[in-house]
């Protein structure tokens, strides 16, 4: 049974930094990547920063620069630096494993303008 909970979102204003945690409970967490996704108001679910268990990032371009992607065998973490409002939506975590994704329940982060 694979379990994760994010915590750290919040509102900030426009300029202001969040810090997402995402722990994960369950089997071969540590070897398997990681990420986050997000689902902004009225919009689809989409990928803002993966990491695998080397350590490899990726991230969408809207965020290049200023969200950085960070692991450690359990833990996923997102640093949201320079945030804008348009970054505003339901922040949700995965795992994946050998190629089933299992997601937390998703914490809100607003950004006021």
């Amino acid at each position: 049974q694979v379990h994760l909970v994010e915590s750290g979102g919040g509102l900030v204003q426009a300029g202001g930094s969040l810090r997402l945690s995402c722990a994960a409970s369950g089997t071969m967490i540590s070897v398997n990547p990681m990420g986050w996704y997000r689902q902004p108001p009225g919009k689809e679910r989409e990928l803002v920063a993966t990491v695998s268990n080397r350590g490899f990032m990726r991230y969408a371009d809207s965020v290049k620069g200023r969200f950085t992607i960070s692991r450690d065998e359990r833990t996923v973490y997102l640093q949201m630096d320079s945030l804008k409002p348009e970054d505003t939506a339901v922040y949700y975590c995965n795992v994946n494993i050998l190629g089933r994704l299992y997601w937390g329940q998703g914490t809100q982060v607003t950004v006021s303008s």
